[in-house]
């Protein structure tokens, strides 16, 4: 089992900056992709960035540009760097992690930004 939990997340106006870290803990061998997922009230969850053990990337395109996705293999961490964040940003952030195809998700965490 994999657990994931998810630090970072708060209140932050818009324009500002927040980073998010997702520590894997447990039987973290093998962990594939890994990323992030949001989710806003009355909508569907969204993928928002992942990155692959390799270190290849991938982001919507609505934060390309403001929004960065790094991992610390050594440390089974992902991290998401936001900037410039606009209220529509506003949602709870999930972790997410691959191994043997199986998705591994962490509890999630609150991202608000205000005008």
């Amino acid at each position: 089992q994999v657990q994931l939990v998810e630090s970072g997340g708060g209140l932050v106006q818009a324009g500002g900056s927040l980073r998010l870290s997702c520590a894997a803990s447990g039987d973290t061998s093998s962990i594939g992709t890994m990323g992030w997922y949001r989710q806003a009230p009355g909508k569907q969850r969204e993928l928002v960035a992942r990155i692959t053990s390799g270190g290849s990337t991938n982001y919507l395109d609505f934060v390309k540009g403001r929004f960065t996705i790094s991992r610390d293999n050594a440390k089974n961490t992902v991290y998401l760097q936001m900037n410039n964040l606009k209220p529509e940003d506003t949602a709870v952030y999930y972790c997410l992690c691959k191994r043997w195809g199986i998705d591994h998700w962490g509890q999630g965490t609150q991202v608000t930004v205000s005008l």
